[in-house]
């Protein structure tokens, strides 16, 4: 027979990884039942602060291409929500969205195995990093964003919060030292963007990069329901179309 030790049932209860649905998890709130489900335990203070921040910053950035899927779909299958949503979550990916599973690997791997580290070693390493990577022609995930050439403001806070709680460790300080590398290499403005602060948090909480990108299309399901709401009441999925089929003048 098959068996789950997520959940279950009988005639008169409900059980989430052995706790009572109605008698107990009613009582608390969603981020203390999704640890329970994704971690197998209820959350510290400190943890639960965490998973927060990871759902908070990954809720929406505005008319992204998975947000752009989701209202393109909805407006081929109206009567599909569901649709719309799995459509914006499908285009999480190496480029958008999912980067934060890439990030935390692409750390994991490239920061050599010691037990502690100064601040000359983790230098090192990432000026190492970024050579080989140059030299290979490989981007480095989580470096570098469109928008905020200047920083992304996200990283600092998300940085400090981490810190409060006890979770900023080894790979957060090779994180900044990756992207300060990348910049002062390359003469440019490159800075660390939220999925390389939050990859690196990710493996200093000592989650798995794919829990990290689990997190993300949580959050993101949020933002992304409020766009087909928002598509429903007031469409522009439409004008979307005729731009993109050289109609928008007609």
């Amino acid at each position: 027979m098959f068996d789950s030790k997520i959940g279950g049932g009988d005639a008169h209860s409900i059980t989430v990884r052995g706790h009572d649905l109605v008698n107990d998890l009613f009582n608390r709130d969603f981020i203390d039942v999704m640890a329970l489900e994704l971690l197998g335990q209820l959350p510290t203070p400190q943890l639960k602060r965490m998973l927060n921040l990871f759902l908070v910053s990954a809720t929406d950035h505005g008319l992204t291409p998975s947000a752009l899927s989701a209202r393109l779909t909805l407006h081929g299958a109206p009567e599909a929500m569901q649709g719309a949503l799995a459509a914006g979550l499908l285009g999480a990916g190496s480029r958008f969205l999912g980067v934060i599973e890439y990030s935390a690997r692409f750390l994991r791997d490239a920061l050599p195995k010691q037990d502690s580290y100064t601040d000359e070693e983790l230098r090192h390493y990432a000026e190492e990093c970024v050579m080989a990577n140059k030299a290979a022609k490989r981007k480095i995930p989580g470096v570098g964003h469109p928008i905020h050439v200047d920083g992304d403001p996200r990283c600092e806070k998300m940085f400090e919060i981490a810190k409060e709680c006890g979770y900023y460790g080894n790979y957060s300080r090779f994180a900044v030292e990756l992207a300060a590398a990348a910049a002062r290499l390359s003469g440019k403005k490159i800075p660390l963007n939220a999925t390389g602060a939050k990859g690196a948090i990710v493996l200093d909480m000592g989650l798995t990069p794919e829990l990290g990108k689990a997190l993300t299309m949580i959050g993101r399901s949020v933002g992304l329901m409020a766009h087909i709401i928002e598509e429903q009441q007031n469409p522009i999925a439409q004008k979307v179309w005729d731009m993109a089929a050289g109609n928008e003048g007609e």
